[in-house]
């Protein structure tokens, strides 16, 4: 009579050594390993949400606004930079991811993810009238964009006012502020700006000047130089896109136009920097 020997079931291996490490985390498994266990599919995103990445941009909105956080992938070396955002993540029952480089490539679809991407509630914006309503300091500067929508531009641009304090940005369209490249550009930046709709810009400046407002445009050949010009306190700075600048229905609004004194070597300045100059003009002079 033949011996029958079974064969050993080696399906339970794998099971079993959980058993025995039921704790083990993503981050210290062997890379091969990780890998292979660290591929997440990006969550749909609505047009409420958007996805935030780079160290600055990420630690800020979490000190400004983490109920609005809805995800969070992270990189190994991440980790103990912002395990504060991922215990808070654990506490409130929300999903945290710890994977690989090119996941997060694809999950911020930009390879400047900086090791992290939260995926977010869109920060909303806010009605032009309606901020006008409620304004009430004495001093306060606009920015109001005629159609500038490099995010990068934005970005700079967000990143200025808040150093500034700039209150707040019209656009036709204020979320193109919340991109990821425009945030991540701001680097923190653009939590402190308040986006302003509008569905008329030149029609928008015609509120801002019946509420007190004095409207800033550039021009490099016909302006006053702008530090020899007296900013009001209540200021809207108008820019224009980057090719063609501020369009004639809009220029026409201006109370002041002003330039940016240089050597002349070049036509003119990208607008993120020419921003940052006639708003830092404005800053200095409310100082005195």
């Amino acid at each position: 009579m033949s011996e029958h020997r079974s064969k050993p079931n080696k399906t339970r291996r794998p099971a079993a050594r959980a058993a025995k490490n039921p704790l083990q985390k993503p981050w210290m498994q062997p890379k091969a390993k990780r890998a292979a266990s660290a591929q997440v599919k990006p969550a749909k995103q609505s047009q409420h949400e958007t996805k935030v990445y780079g160290e600055n941009a990420c630690r800020v909105l979490f000190q400004q606004r983490p109920e609005s956080i809805i995800r969070l992938y992270l990189n190994s070396e991440q980790v103990a930079k912002f395990a504060d955002v991922m215990k808070f993540m654990a506490k409130q029952k929300k999903a945290y991811h710890i994977v690989e480089d090119h996941e997060l490539e694809k999950i911020a679809a930009s390879a400047h993810h900086g090791g992290i991407v939260l995926l977010v509630k869109r920060k909303p914006s806010q009605e032009l009238a309606s901020y006008l309503q409620q304004q009430t300091a004495k001093s306060d500067c606009l920015l109001a964009l005629d159609g500038v929508g490099n995010p990068h531009n934005l970005g700079a641009i967000s990143r200025s006012c808040a150093h500034f304090g700039v209150s707040g940005i019209i656009m036709q369209q204020p979320e193109l502020l919340q991109s990821g490249a425009a945030l991540r550009t701001a680097e923190g930046g653009g939590e402190f700006i308040a986006g302003l709709s509008c569905d008329s810009l030149a029609l928008s400046l015609q509120l801002c000047k019946q509420a007190g407002y004095t409207l800033v445009t550039t021009s490099s050949h016909n302006g006053v130089s702008l530090y020899k010009t007296p900013l009001p306190e209540k200021v809207v700075v108008v820019f224009g896109e980057e090719m063609f600048g501020v369009s004639k229905s809009v220029a026409k609004t201006a109370d002041v136009a002003v330039q940016i004194p240089g050597s002349g070597n070049v036509e003119s300045l990208n607008v993120s920097v020419a921003a940052s100059l006639i708003i830092g003009e404005w800053y200095r002079q409310q100082q005195k």
